[in-house]
């Protein structure tokens, strides 16, 4: 759980940093492609030959194709077709998604965590919700595209990793993810990017930590924590970076927020934790 904690907090910045500084200003294919090396160059010196059979190098190259490359590709170009508040608005399905995909693999249905799952995306609902504009439907698919992604990608590495017999050192395998990122990434760019580069020092700069920190260091904790708590903590967690971002633009930024709903929110989202807690599980 505070693995997930902590890297709600890293990406709270995020949506800020890219709506406000890289979307339409440095190409989007560039802007995953310059994430994913980044985050490749950090973890690839990690390797370890003797983890590394090639089925479970593969299996990781296609959690990280999807979880990162293509789910980039959808959620940089939903910045350019909404609002920040809209792109935040339509991730809040992400939960639902974690729940269904997981409870699908395992071959079971459990009720409780997906009308957990439900309570946390009403809680996200109730904090962001703030109308939208009449262009909005290509942006609301795209942005369900990145969610799929996104939850496929997470879910499909616990129960990768819950299925292993021997468990490896998950440090010394999970630059594979990011070279599957890389495979998608890579080819979009050199045939559908734009000469659109940043142009500043800041955008260099934002680009180096979404890269290192966001990227990098994220997703492996993420995907990590994600092997440590129940899918329904999971999918609720996936919601969490609504009220962190909003505090990030509240606190850093100076933006204007709905403190009520977003303390309203949050409980929702609290409660819905509630009923995913370990001693509710045992005593089921």
């Amino acid at each position: 759980m505070n693995y997930l904690i902590g890297v709600t907090l890293l990406w709270s910045f995020s949506f800020s940093l890219i709506g406000v500084y890289l979307a339409g200003q440095v190409d989007a294919y560039f802007s995953v492609l310059t994430r994913i090396l980044l985050a490749s160059l950090v973890f690839l010196p990690f390797l370890r030959k003797r983890w590394l059979r090639p089925d479970l190098a593969l299996k990781l190259m296609g959690l990280g194709a999807i979880q990162l490359g293509l789910m980039y590709l959808f959620y940089y170009h939903s910045f350019l077709l909404l609002t920040v508040p809209e792109v935040l608005v339509f991730t809040i399905f992400t939960p639902l998604y974690v729940t269904l995909i997981h409870d699908l693999l395992e071959r079971r249905f459990k009720p409780s965590y997906l009308g957990a799952a439900a309570l946390a995306v009403l809680g996200a609902a109730v904090i962001r919700f703030d109308g939208l504009t009449e262009s909005y439907l290509l942006g609301f698919l795209v942005v369900q595209g990145a969610n799929l992604c996104f939850a496929l990608g997470q879910v499909g590495y616990k129960v990768l990793m819950a299925r292993e017999a021997q468990q490896p050192p998950q440090h010394a395998v999970f630059g594979c993810f990011y070279l599957g990122a890389l495979a998608i990434a890579l080819p979009a760019w050199w045939l559908l990017g734009k000469p659109q580069y940043p142009s500043t020092g800041l955008q260099w700069g934002i680009l180096l930590w979404l890269g290192v920190g966001a990227s990098g260091l994220g997703y492996f904790l993420w995907n990590k924590g994600a092997t440590l708590v129940s899918s329904g903590v999971l999918a609720i967690m996936n919601n969490a970076l609504i009220p962190a971002g909003l505090l990030v633009n509240l606190l850093l930024w100076g933006r204007e927020t709905d403190l009520p709903r977003l303390a309203l929110g949050g409980l929702l989202m609290l409660a819905s934790l509630w009923l995913c807690r370990p001693g509710k599980r045992a005593r089921a």
